[in-house]
């Protein structure tokens, strides 16, 4: 092949060319994020509607219908599915896979904001998602105090942890496990209902009526159409006590007049308790905690999560009382990482194997010397190709890796094994490099083509099997071509400089003899 020639005649570019390979295969390799599995897209979204006191019959007809209706139009669609439960409606908009999910999620924002002003006016405003299926939690932390009552600590939850920890990139959302929720509770006295004449439902619509956000029209202005909205709800809980409520006579009352308004806390529904062994070392200490959750969004890492969210609790720890204590409870980078180093590690152990038995076979370290640099010289510029395509290291690429490491070498075993034949009839090092790779150049890349041939069509597969299996095809099918490189070219040039000639055997019927 004319490659390998110019390899041979001219050794520095193809130096230079590998060693530039290795510098930037061994950057990607640091930016590389660990993983459990590779990271799949599906394009979803949800769609959820709150109406207080609904029942299941009339959501479907006023919310439920309306809504898919709308999204039925929409561009990709492949399914929509709709569950109804007392107060609230969720509908789960499927779109077809290779659909941009940011996209679809804005179309679908765009339809809901289109049929607002058809829904029911009490409903709360319709909550938009993208469908984030990232499994089970990343780290779990418990919050505990002992001078604090579970209400403080669910305030520090809401209010300060969780928006920290939202900053942290890769967290989609952290859940809070334990603790109470805060809730304005309006306690009408029925004496006072009574006396001026008013229901408590009549108050309820009032309140509702006017602690919701509403369109009011448009208007132009300088030629422009601007939308107007009405801005309900009250900023504070004294502007709520101060609310006025009319009465049937049509006069009108503060709304701490019919009763009592306070910022409690609703009805505690679950409970997290912390157990911890005493000093002692005998009894357990059961304490009631609050904990919370971080949940990855798409396309992030595990284990990059995970020591963003740790960075981000050591600050917190700094911010909070003394008495408040953050300790971790659960982490799945751990698992991750220990898997990761077993298959690095047998990774190292198959390359070494695969040494020793080449050199079992050609009983010369000069050829295996060559033959054992396709190795790093193969895989390593892989991992330049997965940083570029935004691979991780995980199952799926790592077990690509290690079944391509019996593959890595045959190309270069084949060529030195040729290179060895010429060397054994007299030819010089130089000279014989040059046949061997003129022979066999063709049959080499013809070897790699079979085997991209085989592993490359996993990686166009359709479905989510598609998507979880590409990393590996396109990894196998891209260490196979770098190894065919390295046979077609480093190795007939290190051949010709660093091989020794050998004599040619002498024949029965060699004409010495006579």
């Amino acid at each position: 092949m004319n490659l390998s020639a110019g390899s041979i005649h001219k050794p520095i570019p193809t130096l230079v060319l590998f060693l530039v390979l290795i510098l930037l295969g061994v950057l990607a390799f640091i930016q590389l994020e660990i993983d459990e599995d590779p990271n799949i897209d599906i394009p979803a979204a949800f769609v959820s509607v709150q109406q207080i006191g609904a029942g299941p019959t009339e959501l479907e007809t006023q919310v439920t219908r309306k809504v898919e209706d709308a999204l039925a139009g929409l561009d990709n669609v492949d399914e929509l599915n709709s569950s109804i439960q007392d107060g609230r409606s969720t509908t789960l908009i499927s779109f077809l896979l290779g659909t941009d999910t940011d996209r679809a999620v804005n179309d679908v924002r765009n339809a809901i904001a289109q049929i607002r002003q058809d829904l029911p006016a009490d409903i709360n405003e319709p909550i938009v998602e993208r469908g984030e299926f990232i499994g089970r939690a990343v780290i779990s932390y418990v919050v505990a105090s002992d001078r604090r009552s579970v209400d403080e600590l669910s305030d520090w939850v809401d209010r300060v942890i969780g928006p920290a920890l939202l900053k942290v990139p890769g967290v989609a959302q952290i859940d809070r496990g334990g603790g109470v929720d805060r809730e304005i509770r309006v306690n009408l006295s029925p004496d006072r209902l009574l006396a001026y004449g008013i229901t408590a439902s009549q108050v309820n619509n009032q309140i509702r009526a006017w602690n919701a956000d509403l369109p009011a029209g448009e208007f132009e202005v300088a030629g422009n159409n601007r939308n107007v909205r009405t801005l309900g709800s009250a900023a504070t809980v004294a502007d709520l006590r101060q609310y006025q409520i009319v009465l049937p006579n049509g006069s009108s009352i503060p709304l701490n007049s019919l009763g009592t308004i306070e910022d409690s806390f609703a009805e505690i529904r679950q409970e997290a308790w912390f157990s911890t062994r005493q000093a002692d070392g005998v009894g357990v200490l059961n304490q009631s905690v609050v904990t919370f959750s971080a949940m990855r969004s798409t396309g992030s890492s595990v284990v990059a999560v995970e020591k963003g969210v740790k960075a981000a609790v050591q600050d917190l720890q700094l911010l909070l009382p003394q008495d408040v204590q953050l300790e971790m409870i659960f982490t799945r980078a751990d698992d991750i990482r220990a898997s990761y180093q077993a298959t690095l590690a047998a990774l190292v152990l198959g390359s070494f194997l695969t040494v020793v038995v080449v050199a079992c076979f050609l009983r010369d370290w000069r050829p295996t010397l060559i033959t054992a640099t396709a190795l790093p010289l193969s895989i390593i510029p892989t991992f330049l190709v997965m940083r570029w395509l935004g691979y991780t290291l995980n199952s799926m690429t790592l077990l690509a890796l290690a079944l391509a490491m019996g593959n890595l070498v045959d190309d270069a075993i084949c060529m030195i094994e040729n290179i060895d034949q010429h060397l054994r009839q007299g030819k010089p090092p130089f000279q014989a490099a040059l046949d061997a790779s003129q022979e066999i150049g063709l049959a080499v890349i013809a070897t790699t083509a079979t085997i991209v041939g085989v592993f490359l069509p996993v990686a166009f597969m359709g479905g989510i099997p598609g998507q979880f299996f590409q990393p590996f095809g396109i990894t196998v099918a891209v260490a196979t071509m770098f190894s065919t490189l390295v046979a077609i070219t480093l190795t007939p040039m290190l051949a010709a400089y660093l091989l020794q000639p050998k004599a040619r055997p002498i024949l029965c019927g060699d004409s010495d003899l006579n």
